[in-house]
């Protein structure tokens, strides 16, 4: 006799996927019944890892000769989403449901690019994710790079972000990363070479886990995280992985809304002469004398800008 149950998903391969009923960690194979829509989405991928969904099957533990049917998708309390390009009018969620999303970058090889990461920051905020900038490699850039390393606390810093420093060769702040992680579902996010998978790695070593190396011709990393998938921690708590992300374009959020979403901004928006205000050619605006006075990064201000003139080209 069939029973309808909960579970969440853990792994999305194609149209196959892998399902736990959490806080277990008792895998079985799952199918979709037909096309799940969602109302009024457009995403390519309407069940994502971290979803809780509704499933039907034969017995307790289904096997992949007869494995459970997907047939609905539960309301999701947050998730992280993203379009590849901004002419694009498909996105992709990467992971639902989650605690925190550690995004991780490094200060060179690969560089981090500042617009990518605060596009990455808005969509959290958006999304209601909580996120954590984990800069990596930090063995390699604390003596060389000590004035952009302080640079870049500053900057998110200063707009309310916590930066951790760690290292996945030496296990320089891994511990600190560890505790964050207990108990928790979290997303570990960014670009191709950052070192995600080797600091997973290093969180819990009996993950089996590619890593794959930089390449010197283009220094980028080479993907090698091929699908998005939840792993259990030894030490406690469930970490989502993703493949490395080259291209963040923003999704459903309209220019008017964007500086709404950089929390140093609001902090001081409720004091300019105009309001709305876009913080751009108003005068007696309060964001651009904060610019002006350091208290807000031109680094970030010049992130807003660029995401402002893209949100009008391509509405």
């Amino acid at each position: 006799m069939q029973s309808r149950k909960t579970a969440t998903v853990v792994k999305h391969t194609g149209s196959h996927y892998l399902l736990t009923c959490l806080p277990e960690w008792k895998l079985f194979p799952a199918v979709l019944r037909g096309k799940i829509r969602l109302k009024g989405s457009s995403v390519t991928n309407p069940v994502a890892v971290g979803d809780k969904v509704v499933y039907e099957a034969d017995s307790d533990m289904p096997a992949q000769e007869n494995p459970a049917v997907i047939l609905s998708v539960e309301p999701r309390k947050n998730y992280v989403i993203r379009k590849s390009a901004n002419l694009s009018r498909q996105a992709h969620i990467i992971a639902a449901n989650v605690d925190q999303a550690f995004i991780v970058a490094t200060l060179d090889f690969p560089e981090v690019k500042l617009p990518f990461l605060d596009r990455i920051l808005l969509t959290c905020e958006v999304y209601n994710v909580h996120p954590v900038i984990v800069l990596n490699k930090i063995d390699l850039f604390r003596d060389a790079c000590k004035e952009q390393i302080e640079a870049f606390r500053h900057i998110y810093g200063s707009a309310g972000y916590e930066v951790l420093e760690v290292s996945a060769l030496t296990g320089e702040g891994t511990d600190l990363l560890r505790e964050k992680c207990d108990g928790a579902v979290s997303l570990f996010s960014g670009v191709s070479g950052v070192g995600k998978s080797s600091l997973i790695k290093a969180l819990d070593p009996s993950l089996d886990l590619r890593i794959g190396e930089i390449s010197e011709a283009h220094l980028q990393g080479r993907h090698t995280t091929t699908f998005y998938e939840m792993y259990r921690l030894a030490s406690g708590g469930f970490i989502i992985d993703t493949p490395g992300i080259r291209g963040f374009g923003l999704v459903d959020i309209a220019p008017e809304e964007i500086a709404l979403y950089f929390p140093e901004m609001l902090r001081v928006s409720e004091h300019c002469r105009f309001s709305p205000c876009t913080h751009t050619h108003e005068p007696g605006c309060a964001v651009k004398a904060a610019v002006e006075d350091g208290s807000i990064s031109y680094e970030r201000y010049s992130s807003y800008l660029g995401m402002l003139e893209e949100g009008r080209k391509y509405r």
